[in-house]
């Protein structure tokens, strides 16, 4: 049983908007001291701008599909999902200010992405947005969804004692332009150990390393996006990690479209992950 490619909204009744920008992301609050966080689940690019954008491009095909569908089931876990409204096109939520290469000597998207994954164009000739049109992206959906990041772990952790963040992401299985040959099913990322506690990164390995049937690397070509490197404190009481999860393992991928059956297949490894991540707790006082 499939349905189209566009997200599914998440339980209205725990979502709260965020204070600062209404229309930029909604945080949907939990009881723990886990915060779910879906950077690149939004498929919204604003009216006002799509005249700059490429046929192709309106189709925001390098969305991280579903995931806020996917995850739903956290929420009754008592984890805390964070969604953002826009696309990664308009701007990425997981890039620095500073729009410096995530992975060093190797194709990346920038801040505002001017390329599709597979290389070609995302603006039309002549569009691209200028420094001051980023830097009103930057202020307008940027800072308020790291502001809410920041704001909400401070919280988890005085209540809790500790916070951990997870950054939640997908991707295709191929795509030549980033990588060579075919991504494992999961990417479990703590940039070489350092946004997290070394146990929380073991455990997690541990719950991949259980079963079988979904192939798992750790810290190897997806080590940590911006989010994970910026939040992930660990020696302050704050905990990072990212799972880069090909659409393969939960969803068909050409074209992106849900499928109930392939993502009921994964729900019960993603479930473990959710819970180890809540149950989890630091061996040593922030």
């Amino acid at each position: 049983m499939t349905a189209s490619p566009s997200n599914a909204t998440a339980p209205q009744a725990h979502t709260t908007q965020t204070s600062t920008a209404p229309a930029v992301c909604r945080l949907i609050a939990g009881n723990g001291p886990l915060l779910i966080s879906l950077p690149h689940v939004g498929t919204a690019i604003p009216s006002d701008q799509q005249h700059r954008y490429t046929e192709r491009a309106l189709r925001v095909e390098d969305t991280d599909w579903f995931l806020d569908r996917l995850y739903a089931f956290a929420s009754a876990l008592g984890a805390s999902l964070l969604v953002p409204t826009c696309n990664r096109y308009l701007i990425d939520l997981n890039r620095p200010l500073q729009d410096t290469p995530m992975y060093a000597g190797r194709n990346n998207t920038e801040l505002c992405p001017t390329r599709h994954f597979t290389g070609e164009p995302v603006y039309r000739a002549g569009l691209e947005p200028d420094e001051a049109e980023i830097a009103r992206r930057v202020q307008t959906y940027w800072r308020p969804y790291h502001d809410t990041v920041q704001r909400t772990l401070q919280q988890l952790k005085r209540t809790h004692g500790h916070a951990v963040l997870f950054d939640a992401h997908s991707i295709k299985s191929e795509l030549p332009w980033l990588f060579e040959g075919q991504l494992p099913h999961m990417n479990l990322g703590t940039v070489d150990g350092h946004s997290c506690e070394p146990l929380l990164r073991d455990r997690l390995a541990a719950d991949f390393g259980a079963q079988s049937r979904y192939s798992h690397v750790v810290d190897q070509r997806f080590k940590g996006g911006h989010i994970t490197r910026h939040f992930g404190q660990p020696q302050d009481g704050i905990h990072a990690v990212q799972l880069e999860m090909c659409w393969r393992a939960y969803m068909q991928e050409s074209p992106p479209q849900w499928d109930d059956g392939i993502a009921a297949e994964v729900t019960p490894l993603l479930r473990q992950v959710v819970q180890t991540l809540l149950n989890w707790r630091p061996t040593a006082a922030a």
